[in-house]
């Protein structure tokens, strides 16, 4: 398999934190409770009920699953093994159906391109060497008409203030090295790269959060965390 897109440090990173993906208050946390905020944005915006959905960089499989309750017919794929394996053992506990791969996104569109009627990728792209690269396997792998959502970090001072320096070395909300600020990605460069892919941008908005009290809600500021949603022409 090409692996020519992959960061082998972001998925040993990923993949040391594997015990924690389903620990509400533990290192992921913050993913916990904005997951819902993730999960309703998609529900809006596409009809996902028995529809065949890829979440790529899926991780423990919090949105996964949650796709799947809300009715999908839903696909994971991620390159660290440990977070799989406890993604597939969670399954026993909730009677879900989720088909988990060890795979990447150019890998799988190279079989699977057009199969999907919705992918979502979500802080994904800020791990990766070349994010231009996902967007456009997430393109070929999602059908015309279909709908693709991202979300992501911007790359301003406020993100590297407060995403970087206060939730992992201040307040300890998210694990120190988690995020690397040079690999955010700003709302300009996501919707080019979509464009260039043959999508068309729908909808962008923000996410905002605030550690502690939980709270997590969309909103139009996009300075820091924020997601988009794009559609392949028919």
């Amino acid at each position: 398999m090409k692996q020519a897109n992959i960061d082998i440090d972001e998925v040993a990173k990923f993949a040391a934190m594997a015990d924690y993906w389903w620990d509400r208050k533990g290192v992921l946390k913050a993913l916990h409770e904005v997951n819902p905020v993730r999960l309703k944005y998609i529900l809006n915006r596409a009809d996902i009920k028995n529809k065949r959905v890829l979440d790529v960089g899926c991780g423990g499989g919090l949105l996964t699953e949650a796709l799947a309750a809300a009715g999908a017919k839903v696909t994971g794929i991620d390159m660290a093994e440990p977070s799989l394996k406890v993604a597939e053992s969670h399954l026993q506990h909730t009677g879900l159906h989720v088909e988990y791969l060890q795979d990447t996104a150019e890998h799988l569109a190279q079989t699977h391109a057009g199969q999907y009627h919705v992918v979502t990728c979500m802080e994904l792209v800020e791990h990766v060497p070349d994010p231009a690269s996902i967007v456009r396997a997430c393109s070929l792998l999602v059908r015309p008409g279909g709908d693709l959502f991202f979300s992501t970090i911007n790359r301003t001072w406020l993100a590297l203030l407060l995403v970087i320096l206060a939730a992992e070395h201040i307040l300890g909300v998210v694990r120190k090295g988690t995020h690397t600020y040079r690999k955010f990605v700003c709302p300009k460069e996501m919707e080019a790269w979509g464009k260039a892919a043959g999508l068309t941008l729908l909808d962008r908005s923000g996410l905002s959060y605030i550690p502690f009290v939980g709270y997590a809600s969309l909103s139009r500021n996009t300075t820091m965390n924020y997601l988009m949603h794009f559609t392949k022409k028919e």
